[in-house]
């Protein structure tokens, strides 16, 4: 079974804790001994040294021991045995605590393996009841040496005695920073949970939820709400265009469907009504001609959008030019369509006249897009309204407007007029010879593979502006006027 991440740290901090615990544990019971054992022997090495010198002629065994005086004297030097071995390693006086049993001293034997460079070692009771630390020094004045052992009872009581403590104030510890560390991960790991919850949400459907603001953005789990509420908002706009991109998908293939469908209904009944002597072959030879050209155009119009979706760039033939020619050419084709209009020509300040506007750019692409605009212009307002075309420089774009003082359109019809295949037919007049609905679709195409774009201002009532905003050719003498002083000569 598989621990939580929550368990999974806590055992790791209380498995250090407890190694760091044990450790010091060890060195400071370690270093407490060491001390004890250097303060013992120091202790015996000057003891011996004074014995040496103070019995030159070795022990006086005539001298009877007088415990009352002796015993506070040798607890009071820490060296409870004294013990003098001749030249041949046999004990030839001793001096003993009368408090201690003689069963409990060292051995005669184990005192005799005592080297006597003044070096400490440990020798063990000869009842085995505990440890005896013993030095030996050489006699003066007689061949003999001179031996005194401590025994180290209290150094091993004490030792036991921290060790136990050690043990049993690292256990109350570690049960206390366990139960805190508990707590401590369970109030850190609280925001990864907040987002677990965001997570488990977002899987079940609303990509509206976002990680709260759980932690500072500087920490770790700011910087992680932060950045998932990112990585979610990109997901939410990623689904949602989706979903658009699946609606006008269907919405245009039923559109092409429609539009499709028309013609086709048309060139099968014009068929059927020769068929059934309904009409001459002149006549329905001429209703298939209008209905084949009318599909023909759909289906060209429909490979031109497709190309300028996938490569814009590759279907445009550039080369330096002005719309100022575009505009003129315009003007004289709405005159020609409807003399009654009145049609006037302008800088895009109305007040001056046309303004250079060079561009790099397809001149029949162009043509093609402000022709659609004159066309919508004619079809979509009254005749005789007034149109006015305006060609120049603004900033650093070439910038070419079709207004006309029409019906207008809603800010909802003005958000869908570029969409493929969609008529205003309910805000304006839609005249017999209408389009398919997909010329402002290709020539805002047209525009954007050019690096610029189609817009439209409208409001209803107030009739709309078509604006073609395309980048300004530099470098170039366009028509005798130096692009670079464009804007000077408007």
């Amino acid at each position: 079974m598989r621990l939580s991440l929550r368990s999974r740290l806590l055992l790791l901090t209380a498995g250090l804790l407890l190694a760091g615990l044990s450790l010091i544990s060890a060195v400071v019971s370690n270093q407490l001994e060491r001390y004890q054992l250097d303060r013992l022997d120091s202790q015996l090495r000057s003891f011996t040294q004074i014995i040496a010198e103070v019995a030159p002629n070795g022990p006086d065994r005539g001298q009877p021991a007088r415990p009352q005086l002796l015993d506070p004297a040798l607890d009071l030097i820490g060296a409870p045995y004294l013990a003098y071995l001749d030249g041949g390693g046999a004990v030839v006086g001793t001096l003993r605590s009368s408090r201690l049993a003689a069963t409990s001293f060292p051995s005669d034997d184990a005192l005799r393996s005592v080297p006597t460079d003044g070096s400490a070692v440990v020798l063990q009771a000869a009842d085995g009841s505990g440890r005896w630390r013993a030095v030996a020094r050489p006699a003066s004045g007689w061949s003999g040496t001179v031996l005194a052992t401590a025994p180290l009872t209290a150094a091993d009581a004490t030792i036991a005695q921290l060790r136990t403590s050690s043990l049993i104030g690292g256990a109350g510890l570690l049960v206390l920073l366990t139960g805190v560390g508990w707590w401590a991960l369970g109030r850190g790991l609280r925001p990864l949970r907040r987002i677990e919850h965001t997570a488990a949400a977002i899987a079940a459907g609303d990509l509206t939820e976002r990680v709260p603001g759980l932690a500072a953005p500087s920490t770790e789990i700011g910087h992680l709400g932060t950045s998932l509420n990112t990585m979610l908002g990109q997901l939410e706009h990623a689904f949602a265009e989706r979903d658009r991109a699946e609606t006008r998908m269907r919405t245009f293939l039923a559109d092409v469907s429609h539009e499709l469908r028309t013609p086709l209904v048309g060139i099968k009944g014009s068929t059927e009504l020769y068929r059934m002597g309904g009409s001459d072959a002149a006549e329905a030879m001429s209703r298939i001609d209008r209905e084949a050209t009318r599909l023909t155009g759909l289906t060209e119009d429909l490979l031109l959008l497709a190309q300028l979706d996938e490569e814009p760039a590759a279907q445009l033939e550039r080369a330096p030019m002005d719309l100022r020619t575009i505009a003129n050419d315009a003007r004289h084709d709405l005159r020609a369509l409807d003399p009654t209009r009145e049609v006037m020509l302008t800088g895009p300040e109305t007040r001056f006249a046309p303004g250079p506007a060079p561009v790099n750019g397809d001149e029949d692409r162009l043509r093609q897009v402000v022709t659609n605009l004159v066309g919508n212009a004619i079809a979509h307002t009254p005749p005789g309204t007034a149109v006015r075309i305006k060609v120049g420089t603004v900033g650093d774009q070439a910038v070419l407007t079709v207004e006309d003082e029409g019906p207008g359109m809603t800010d909802e019809q003005a958000g869908r007029v570029f969409d493929r295949f969609y008529r205003a037919d309910r805000a304006r007049k839609h005249s017999a010879g209408a389009g398919s609905g997909l010329g402002l679709a290709i020539a805002r195409s047209i525009a954007r593979a050019h690096g610029g774009d189609l817009t439209v201002h409208t409001a209803l009532g107030h009739g709309a502006v078509f604006a073609l905003r395309l980048p300004l050719l530099r470098q170039l003498d366009v028509g005798g006027v130096e692009v670079g002083d464009a804007r000077d000569a408007q």
